[in-house]
């Protein structure tokens, strides 16, 4: 019987072709199926924002819809890693998209019908919850589709196209809401729903499951891998404290306002526009070359690098007075912070084993989450007690600090070498199961 790609002991190409993932027919229909939720799902957060702003004219409104999405995130993530190492994850993938697809066809009707607010709030509690149920299988779904040795291409690609999706959705998202507000809620619908058809036609390998069993336990494993696999630690946690500390892009209005000029002819707005839309640049010109590059043969370095250079382009931008200078250390943060993303992703995803990436990946979900909104608490907090000066520059100091000590406390990750040869089974196993049964030698203490 055929291995599943993810055991495959692939050996590095002699010959690199860029487009090895892209030849993969089932990773194209979801790449592409991908990005069309990932522009329809930005159109609805351009909806909902305006709606709400628009129905309420309070400022308040917006913050409750973080709100409402953020409570499932920090309740349901590491649930939902459990669920996808112990069910069929291409199925929970199907169920959650079906419930978000429902929510957004009923946003659309309340807002076609003005409802009650407070029931789309409601809405939008049960889509972030139907989101963050699929989040971790989706993670996990990809290795068991895309072979080791082109893995890292297929991250590649993933991170080319998401970044021009992430610059193309909410303009997209603009236009639809300006037509017609409801309209944009029933787009988000169909990508997802188109998204279904798309999973529901190609065949993914199983791979090894956990069976199911005390929910908490099994979370608790996965915490324990990630804690014992320090390269997948040192991977997560560097990234952590790089955006917790390199938070300049919070601080981008207050920058345009009174630290760098616009250029001639050019309002404040427009000059926040175009260094808001700097680093998305920077990440995408930088995905496409990458794409084409060979893979990495000291990945664990360029990771370290790639961080270190985020911190000293942040220092740059934090002192600059001169607006290309600016938008050039932005485009700088999110070219490195790209790279970042191509090596922890692929780095963690094959280090892991099939049956703890569903909870590896909500472990690093709640890392990347927390650490997205935290850091834009510590640079408005440490800007209001000194200046956004301080609070940018110190930033970057101390992004550089933590890449000088993790180099020495995970020399592990430092070492990696190529991506496609990182052994899942290396520095521990904290499952000692017999062949075939995972778990197996663990009491269940569901009962």
């Amino acid at each position: 019987m055929a291995q599943p790609p993810d055991t495959l002991k692939d050996k590095p190409a002699e010959a690199h072709d860029p487009y090895a993932a892209l030849r993969i027919p089932a990773f194209r229909r979801l790449l592409i199926g991908g990005q069309f939720v990932m522009i329809g799902t930005a159109g609805q957060s351009v909806a909902i924002g305006y709606e709400m702003y628009q129905r309420t004219k309070d400022p308040l409104a917006l913050g409750l819809v973080g709100l409402v999405q953020a409570i499932p995130m920090l309740v349901l993530t590491l649930p939902s890693g459990y669920l996808a190492d112990v069910l069929d994850r291409r199925k929970l993938i199907v169920a959650s998209m079906i419930l978000t697809s429902a929510t957004s066809v009923g946003l659309a009707a309340f807002s076609y019908w003005q409802g009650p607010i407070a029931v789309m709030y409601l809405l939008l509690f049960f889509d972030s919850c139907a989101l963050r149920l699929g989040w971790p299988a989706r993670s996990a779904l990809m290795p068991l589709i895309v072979p080791a040795s082109a893995f890292e291409n297929s991250v590649k690609w993933r991170t080319s196209l998401g970044r021009l999706s992430a610059m193309v959705g909410p303009a997209v998202g603009g236009f639809i809401v300006a037509w017609s507000t409801p309209a944009a809620y029933l787009i988000s619908a169909a990508s997802t729903v188109g998204m279904i058809f798309v999973l529901l036609s190609i065949d993914v390998p199983q791979g090894r499951r956990v069976p199911p069993g005390n929910m908490l336990r099994r979370v608790r494993e996965g915490i324990h891998f990630v804690w014992a696999k320090k390269v997948v630690l040192g991977a997560i946690s560097l990234d952590l404290f790089a955006v917790l500390l390199g938070g300049a892009v919070f601080l981008l209005p207050l920058y345009a306002e009174e630290y760098v000029p616009p250029i001639l002819g050019m309002s404040t707005a427009q000059s926040l526009g175009w260094l808001r839309a700097a680093p998305a640049a920077g990440a995408l010109v930088t995905a496409l070359i990458l794409a084409h590059m060979p893979p990495m043969r000291k990945a664990g370095r360029t990771l370290l690098l790639a961080v270190a250079g985020f911190g000293a382009a942040t220092i740059v931008f934090g002192l600059s007075r001169n607006f290309w200078l600016s938008m050039a250390m932005l485009a700088m943060t999110g070219a490195m912070d790209n790279i970042s993303v191509v090596v922890r992703h692929t780095l963690v995803q094959l280090s892991t084993p099939n049956e703890m990436r569903g909870r590896v990946s909500a472990v690093n979900s709640m890392f990347i989450t927390g650490s997205n909104e935290l850091g834009g608490f510590e640079s408005g907090l440490v800007g209001k007690l000194f200046n956004p000066v301080v609070s940018v520059v110190s930033g970057g100091v101390g992004t550089i600090v933590v890449v000088l000590a993790w180099a020495r406390l995970f020399p592990s990750l430092a070492k990696v070498g190529r991506l496609a040869e990182v052994d899942a089974s290396s520095e521990t196993t904290p499952l000692a199961s017999p062949p075939g049964v995972v778990g197996a030698d663990l009491p269940d203490d569901s009962a």
